[in-house]
């Protein structure tokens, strides 16, 4: 059982996309008849169902989804693939327009789909994607924002930026930056409430609370600063908050500090150009929050495109730089 050539992969990812044999014979410029005839053909090579048809619509099997999960990233590897080698020939590169970058780089091409939250997005990501982009204009970035934590799989993300531990053993990660989190206020809010003098007076402070996966953030836990500034040795001190403000969106619990309508637990990273600008105050110096590294999420390390690559270490960069 094989794929004869790449057309019946593009038959049927443009079959997905598009809903019906005649919306992807369309895009394949081909006739209804020849497209059906070719998956017809396909299905019966490999001894799989790969479609369920209706009058109305056409939908994916499981085998389907699953081939065309991989087809699609596989199809991407073979025209970065096959860009890169054009480019190695400079006769062959300019005859079709292509060419290398400053110093001889070769140019990366294609499409990047990345997930990351919001906050970090808005606070520190969009520069760097600018940046990134310029530096490579045959890149396209197709960015989903959300704090909600996509299937990498289903949802066809190449890289997801994401706070935390890996759940998901299957997946790759790369570690990008060690944060903590910490509690923030405006100065407003301390000027009207007051600024405790320890973690453990949040709890008749107005905390605005985070909701995750219908999980309520209802504790904070604090360690106390060794005279290196590492967390010193012994358990966490464990802070029961509550407020009358959460959200499942960090920019929004961001946004709701600023305006001084409470204490937020956040990451260092998200908060950098607030505490600078000295729109907020790291409320306790001698105390670390809980460890909140950023992972850079992927399928695959195995077939990762080389412009995938270029972007996580790109961020890695810019993110330690600071």
């Amino acid at each position: 059982m094989k794929i004869e050539n790449t057309d019946e992969l593009r038959l049927l990812l443009e079959c997905a996309r598009g809903g019906s044999l005649t919306a992807a014979s369309k895009v394949m410029d081909i006739t209804p008849a020849a497209a059906s005839a070719m998956l017809k053909k396909l299905e019966a090579r490999l001894g799989l169902r790969l479609v369920e048809r209706s009058t109305r619509a056409l939908r994916l099997t499981q085998a389907g989804e699953q081939l065309r999960e991989h087809g699609q990233r596989a199809l991407e590897l073979l025209d970065e693939g096959l860009a890169l080698a054009l480019e190695a020939d400079p006769v062959a590169a300019a005859a079709a327009g292509g060419g290398r970058g400053a110093a001889g780089e070769v140019r990366l091409r294609g499409r990047i789909r990345v997930s990351a939250s919001s906050d970090l997005t808005r606070q520190q990501l969009l520069p760097l994607f600018d940046s990134f982009l310029a530096q490579h204009p045959a890149v396209e970035l197709h960015l989903s924002v959300s704090d909600s934590l996509l299937d990498i799989y289903k949802d066809e993300v190449d890289l997801a930026l994401r706070y935390g531990q890996l759940a998901d053993s299957g997946l790759v990660a790369r570690r990008l930056v060690e944060l903590r989190r910490m509690a923030v206020a405006s100065p407003a809010y301390l000027e009207r409430h007051g600024r405790p003098a320890h973690p453990s007076e949040l709890a008749g402070h107005e905390c605005l609370t985070f909701r995750m996966r219908n999980r309520h953030e209802r504790e904070w836990r604090f360690h106390a600063r060794g005279p290196l500034g590492e967390a010193a040795a012994g358990p966490a001190l464990r802070v029961a908050v509550r407020g009358t403000r959460s959200t499942d969106d960090g920019a929004i619990a961001h946004q709701w500090a600023l305006q001084g309508l409470g204490v937020s637990y956040k990451s260092e990273l998200d908060v950098r150009l607030s505490l600078a600008r000295g729109a907020l105050v790291d409320l306790f110096p001698d105390w670390l929050g809980d460890p909140l590294p950023l992972q850079a999420v992927m399928p695959s390390q195995r077939f990762l495109p080389q412009r995938v690559r270029a972007l996580v270490d790109h961020l890695a960069q810019g993110l330690a730089a600071g």
